[in-house]
């Protein structure tokens, strides 16, 4: 297993920690990871308005931790939203998916406590 994920082992990473029995093909494969860049899009999206359409967030989540293993998954979200990881954070507290060690992602330990959590997704999870 790769223990130091970073973009250039992303896609061997990726490719271990699938578990769709249902791919055929590796289009199907690709497909399934451009949920990550969906997601992508809607936190930068709600960067740039406020407007946070977070069903679709969770959505997507939960196909994604459907077709991948889950601590994967969550180093591979951590990875590709590095930038968004206090809007990350909430979702997967909800989900249950929020790790207490994440592990090293390019090179950085990743640790909980230094990760904030945003207030205005936490007042609409808590809505749902």
């Amino acid at each position: 297993m790769i223990d130091d994920l970073n973009e250039s082992n992303f896609e061997m990473f990726a490719i271990q920690h699938y578990m769709n029995p249902h791919c055929s093909e590796m289009q199907e494969f690709y497909d399934d990871l451009k949920r990550i860049r969906y997601i992508k899009r809607l936190f930068k999206k709600y960067h740039d308005t406020g407007i946070m359409k977070e069903r679709l967030v969770l959505n997507h989540m939960v196909v994604l931790y459907n077709l991948f293993e889950s601590r994967a998954m969550t180093k591979m979200l951590f990875l590709k939203l590095e930038s968004y990881e206090n809007y990350l954070k909430p979702f997967l507290i909800l989900l249950n998916y929020w790790p207490m060690e994440i592990g090293h992602i390019t090179g950085k330990k990743i640790v909980d406590s230094e990760i904030p959590l945003d207030k205005h997704i936490i007042a609409l999870l808590r809505k749902i």
